[in-house]
C-alpha cells in the first residue's frame, strides 16, 4: 500500500506530545498501532520501520516519548551525545507519564475517521518496554515488544506498585516478546526473570530469542541483521493480523 504521513500535536498532562502518523492513502478504516521509538525518538530507522507496518494496512502513531524533556521535533543522534541525552531522559521520566501519553493517543485515535476500532502496540529498545506499558491499557489487543529494556531493572523511575512487571494483571491482550541473545542490555538472567513472571500469569504470549545483538531491527549500523529483522516484522504482522482484525 502507498502511505501518507502527517503530524498531530497532542495535549497530555505533562505537555504537548508531537506524534507522527503514517497510514495508507485514501479514506479507508484501519487498525491502529502505537509505535514506540528507541531513546533517540523518531529517527530515520524508526520512521522507516513505522512505514513498513503502515504499508501493510495500519495507521501507525509514533509519539515523541520524551516530549516533556526536549523541544518539539527533537531527534537525537546515534552517537555518544545522543545516547547520553536519551539515557538521561529515560532516567528522568516517571513510568506513569507514559500512561497518560498512551491515554492521550488512544483518545485521539478514537476520534479519527480512519480508526476501525482496534488498537495494538509495538516498539524497539525502550520502545519495547513502552509498548509493553501500553498493553496495560484495556484497548490494546496485541503488542509486539522488541528487546524491551528495563523490564528486569529499576532504571525507569516508578512509584511503589507501578513498575511495569508489577502491573501484569492489567494486560488483557496478547504479547509478542522478541529478544537478541547477544544483547548485553538484557542478559540471559534478565530475560529469564521476565519469562518466569509472564509464565506465572494467564497472559497469552509468544517468546522468541534470536542470535542477534541489541538493535538488530535498526537498519543503520553494524548491528543491523536484515534477515532476522524480516522475521521480526513477519511475527509482528502475524500478531496484528490475528488480534486487530476482529
Amino acid at each position: 500500500m502507498n502511505i501518507q504521513s502527517n503530524i498531530a500535536d497532542l495535549n497530555t498532562p505533562t505537555g504537548v506530545m508531537r506524534t507522527y502518523i503514517h497510514r495508507p492513502t485514501g479514506d479507508g478504516k484501519y487498525p491502529t498501532v502505537l509505535f514506540y521509538s528507541e531513546i533517540f525518538q523518531q529517527t530515520g530507522p524508526i520512521e522507516r520501520a513505522a512505514k513498513i507496518i503502515a504499508s501493510h494496512g495500519y495507521a501507525v502513531l509514533v509519539p515523541e516519548v520524551f516530549h516533556e524533556l526536549n523541544p518539539i521535533g527533537t531527534v537525537l543522534g546515534y552517537d555518544d551525545a545522543g545516547r547520553d541525552k536519551g539515557n538521561a531522559d529515560k532516567s528522568a521520566k516517571d513510568v506513569e507519564g507514559y500512561d497518560t501519553d498512551n491515554a492521550a493517543m488512544i483518545a485521539f485515535v478514537k476520534q479519527q475517521a480512519w480508526y476501525n476500532g482496534n488498537i495494538g502496540a509495538m516498539g524497539f529498545c525502550i520502545g519495547g518496554h513502552l509498548a509493553f506499558r501500553a498493553a496495560l491499557q484495556p484497548e490494546i489487543k496485541g503488542t509486539a515488544c522488541f528487546y524491551a529494556t528495563d523490564l528486569h531493572t529499576q532504571v525507569i523511575p516508578n512509584k511503589p506498585g507501578q513498575h511495569s512487571m508489577e502491573r501484569l494483571s492489567d494486560i488483557t491482550g496478547e504479547l509478542l516478546m522478541i529478544w537478541g541473545k547477544q544483547d548485553p542490555h538484557i542478559p540471559a538472567a534478565g530475560r529469564a526473570d521476565v519469562y518466569k513472571k509472564l509464565g506465572d500469569t494467564n497472559i497469552t504470549f509468544t517468546w522468541h530469542e534470536f542470535n542477534a545483538q541489541h538493535a538488530f531491527m535498526r537498519d543503520e549500523g553494524e548491528r543491523y541483521d536484515a534477515q532476522t529483522a524480516m522475521i521480526g516484522y513477519q511475527l509482528a504482522l502475524n500478531l496484528f493480523s490475528r488480534t486487530l482484525h476482529q
